[in-house]
């Protein structure tokens, strides 16, 4: 995790707590699309709701009782418990020609006797002799009955080893004869899982989950075990193959907005054209030329730079951009270098401190800090970047103290005040935080960011008037700047916008707004997909977790994307296999909420 934070950051954790508010619907049925309205709704009931095929034992009559097995983790393998019966050697044996001269009813009756011998047999654990009771039942019966193959089914789950191809195809004829039957459902689920046929395996789960009305728990967390096999494998495919690319405009911009700016290095008497090249990168920089300057210094390292100051520089410039690129490895060999000629370089120092945060080592990134503060007591970036560290790690009073040093060494940096002012809302020193926050603003009129922030704390304490009119404060100050403008104050109103009046429509006016002038803006596509899930739009909210995967600049970013993809598109080939489900769902989610 690295130790900025940014707008961006902060926008980007508001909309994972509007995912996260909705996150277990989503992940078990379209149901989630139509309601969760302004807060969290629970779609899995606690308690355990009546098994699959409850149903079909009342129609028949049957004892509700059940025995659960090793291998079986969705409840009973069988459909009803049958009294003991006579021993394999009295079973019925039929040939082809006797079965033909059979009348129906007698056909009837052999093959509900067979059935119930076969169930005798499977819960003795004989599971060869149970599935050749069942191939019998299923032979001499006129129309055979779906239990059959799924019983069957039950019984190639717990042979050993496991016959999944022919789990897999007794399920397939059980669900041509039913298709609701959610108990061959969730075996052919479990089935398709052994065999790692993952998307086809949360089609069956997603399915069941949602046919026994979210109330099934097991079923549930079987859809969320396989989206996490999905979203990681599938991850990790994509980070093996995918070129590394620099993130947003909106992003890249905030993150270098929290590094006080410095002057450009004086070029030596005899610059060298790798000199002048670096020279060009760093001004490319600092017009905000962000992919231009990428290039530049590639070139002026290949070039050659001619004095330690301008290769230090190069260096901690390359290292940086390779870290906004997720490529967390150079980024550290980069800085450590710059480091190595240049040890008075708190900007590299404070910037490895990132690294070690994000490779999950605060203990290595304090030592960097200190190292710092030995050779540049007084640079004020120090101390707001350890407070930075600090505030992920939820150590907001010492966050505090170092932000207040920061501030007493610079007090014209406005993330320094911002910053104070939210680790003493997180305090829960509402107050002093409220009065710096309106300190802030008075000192800094011009700036966007304190109305951005002040807006979230007021939208986190629900004056989504107050709010909403900070956004539009901000978006104000934003357009009245030099383009390109910071897009995230818009995706704030449209997020609280949604939260206040439910007005979704002036939500993705806000987000597509943000999107047309930052086009890689992350937030404003993963609130898009959020929005659209909302309106039941699920072809359109698989598009923009796809866009969101493709944007996603870390692997916990993108397996996250991954996930509500996978989850949406087994919900829509639910729908397409359940067209009729979609007006029951939204009874169902309604029911759930209220």
């Amino acid at each position: 995790m690295s130790s900025f934070d940014s707008s961006t950051q902060s926008l980007v954790d508001r909309v994972q707590s509007f995912i996260s508010e909705n996150r277990r619907a989503v992940l078990i049925g379209t149901a989630a699309a139509v309601v969760a309205v302004g807060g969290a709704a629970y779609y899995a009931s606690t308690s355990r709701g009546p098994d699959d095929d409850s149903e079909r034992r009342k129609k028949k009559g049957s004892s509700s009782k059940k025995r659960k097995t090793v291998k079986d983790k969705d409840g009973p393998l069988l459909e009803e418990r049958s009294p003991k019966v006579a021993d394999e050697a009295d079973e019925l044996k039929f040939t082809a020609e006797q079965i033909q001269s059979m009348t129906t009813e007698e056909r009837i009756s052999a093959a509900a006797s067979l059935k119930a011998k076969g169930n005798n047999a499977y819960q003795q654990r004989k599971f060869a002799v149970a599935a050749e009771l069942y191939t019998r039942a299923i032979e001499v019966s006129p129309k055979p009955e779906p239990v059959f193959y799924s019983n069957r089914a039950a019984c190639y789950v717990n042979m050993t080893p496991s016959k999944y191809d022919l789990v897999v195809a007794d399920c397939d004829a059980a669900l041509q004869l039913d298709a609701n039957y959610v108990k061959a459902l969730n075996r052919r689920g479990a089935a398709l899982e052994g065999l790692h046929r993952y998307e086809e395996s949360l089609r069956d789960y997603t399915a069941a989950t949602i046919l026994d009305k979210f109330q099934n728990p097991t079923a549930a967390q079987s859809v969320e075990r396989v989206l996490k096999h999905l979203s990681t494998e599938k991850a990790a495919e994509i980070l093996s193959t995918r070129e590394r690319r620099l993130p947003s405009f909106t992003f890249i911009s905030a993150y270098f907005a929290a590094f006080r700016t410095r002057p450009l290095p004086a070029l030596p008497e005899n610059p060298t054209t790798g000199d002048n090249t670096l020279i060009l990168a760093l001004e490319a920089h600092a017009a905000a030329d962000y992919a231009h300057s990428v290039t530049l210094v590639n070139e002026a390292i290949e070039q050659g730079i001619s004095w330690e100051v301008g290769q230090a520089e190069a260096l901690n410039l390359r290292g940086t951009y390779k870290f906004l690129m997720g490529d967390i490895i150079g980024a550290k060999e980069d800085l450590l270098k710059s480091i190595e000629l240049l040890p008075s370089f708190t900007q590299s120092w404070v910037k490895i401190a990132s690294v070690y945060m994000e490779q999950g080592d605060p203990k290595q990134a304090f030592e960097c800090f200190e190292e710092a503060i030995k050779h540049n007591p007084n640079d004020p970036d120090i101390y707001y970047h350890r407070g930075q560290v600090l505030f992920i790690m939820n150590e907001f009073a010492e966050a505090s103290k170092n932000y207040t040093k920061s501030t007493e060494l610079d007090d014209q940096f406005v993330f320094s005040h911002i910053q104070l002012a939210v680790a003493q809302y997180k305090s829960d020193n509402i107050g002093n935080s409220m009065a710096t926050f309106r300190r802030t603003l008075k000192a800094f009129p011009q700036r966007s960011e304190p109305q951005n922030y002040y807006g979230e704390l007021l939208l986190d304490q629900q004056r989504f008037g107050d709010a909403v009119e900070k956004f539009e404060r901000a978006v104000e100050l934003e357009k009245a700047k030099p383009p390109p403008m910071n897009v995230l104050p818009l995706v704030n109103k449209g997020l609280a916008l949604y939260q206040w009046r439910q007005d979704i429509i002036s939500a993705e006016e806000c987000c597509n707004e943000a999107l047309r002038i930052d086009p890689e803006c992350e937030a404003a596509v993963a609130t898009l997909a959020q929005l659209s899930l909302q309106q039941s739009k699920i072809e359109r909210a698989v598009e923009m977790f796809t866009r969101q995967a493709e944007l996603a600049r870390s692997e916990p970013e993108l397996q996250n994307a991954l996930t509500y993809e996978f989850a949406s598109k087994a919900q829509m080939e639910f729908l397409k296999n359940y067209p009729h489900m979609a007006t029951q769902l939204s009874q169902i989610a309604r029911g759930m909420a209220g």
